[in-house]
């Protein structure tokens, strides 16, 4: 079974999270041109590599950051968002 270290709840099934897609910065509303903005919307890397995704603890509802390298499929950390950087 795969486990996932929830940084309230601690290490969980994977069962029990959801993925929700990859942390990307978002442009600046106010000065962002629309090439900026179709990019960040419709441009994502797949290549492999270690990223930053959003997760959810479906019995919590905690949202949180996990870095996973996608290429080893392993999940390197997990953290709340503003914690971690």
């Amino acid at each position: 079974m795969k486990i996932m270290t929830c940084p309230i709840n601690g290490p969980r099934p994977v069962s029990e999270f959801f993925y929700w897609g990859a942390l990307r910065e978002m442009p600046n509303p106010d000065t962002a041109s629309d090439d900026e903005w179709a990019a960040y919307v419709f441009n994502k890397s797949g290549a492999p590599g270690v990223k930053k995704e959003w997760w959810c603890h479906t019995a919590s509802n905690t949202w949180f950051i996990a870095e996973r390298d996608t290429e080893k499929d392993l999940v390197l950390r997990t953290y709340l968002y503003g914690e971690g950087e």
